[in-house]
């Protein structure tokens, strides 16, 4: 795995792939190397080699097991084949009726291709399968988000921070839900519990300054900004807000 990894890693998958075959036609029992052989071919575009390396995986897993669609679908991703990733994805949730992943993965890639319309369903029925994935919740929250459904959003972050309050994103997505509401002191809230857990989180110290310049609490929120300065936040964040905040202060 480390030698084939490492020639991936310097462009030479040729050679990784015939290093892993070489390998599992003595070891044909090896997961981890038969799935990382069919990224690879998946990578050089050789899907017939990926679909047979599939095939081989899922004879040495259990029958129940999403793992061989899902390193297909990682392999067709890599070739820029996205139908037929989500149909991979779509396959690895069907031969696991009770595991999570095949679902998430098909979501969340779908998510991050813009179709969200495609990334909803499959997200929520990872979260059925999984309802303490605080990931997952997040992942579903963001394409609500996306979609315009405001109320929806909020409750999967609720839920994301039930399964695991230690998932700040989800804190942050309730933030940016209220201030799409047009609830500044909500959103304040969330901030603050942010800080509290990452004082130097430069993006939510961004937004609690945003959130006091909506409140009208400018010295405040000049104070905060300064301080997101200090640490490194976007110089360009914070010059539009000192741009607001300071047309806000002289129209007071």
């Amino acid at each position: 795995m480390q030698r084939a990894t490492l020639l991936a890693e310097r462009g030479r998958t040729t050679e990784a792939i015939r290093l892993l075959d070489e390998y599992l036609a003595e070891h044909p029992a090896e997961p981890a190397e038969r799935g990382l052989l069919i990224r690879l071919n998946g990578s050089v575009g050789d899907f017939a080699a990926a679909a047979e390396q599939t095939e081989r995986l899922a004879g040495v897993l259990p029958a129940n097991s999403p793992i061989p669609w899902v390193e297909l679908g990682a392999a067709f991703e890599l070739g820029h084949r996205y139908e037929e990733a989500l149909t991979a994805y779509d396959r690895a949730a069907s031969v696991a009726p009770r595991d999570a992943l095949g679902p998430k993965r098909g979501g969340m890639r779908a998510a991050r291709w813009g179709e969200l319309d495609l990334a909803e369903p499959r997200l929520r029925e990872a979260v059925r399968r999984a309802p303490h994935d605080a990931d997952a919740w997040h992942a579903l929250g963001v394409v609500l988000l996306g979609l315009d459904r405001l109320d929806a959003a909020r409750q999967a972050y609720i839920a994301g921070i039930a399964a695991d309050e230690r998932a700040l994103e989800n804190r942050l997505g309730l933030a940016t839900v209220a201030l799409r509401q047009s609830e500044p002191g909500t959103a304040l809230a969330q901030y603050e519990l942010l800080l509290e857990a990452r004082p130097k989180f430069t993006e939510a110290l961004l937004g609690k300054s945003w959130c006091l310049i909506l409140l009208g609490e400018y010295a405040s929120a000049d104070a905060v900004l300064r301080d997101a300065e200090r640490l490194g936040a976007d110089r360009t964040s914070i010059a539009r807000q000192r741009v607001e905040l300071g047309a806000r202060e002289r129209t007071r």
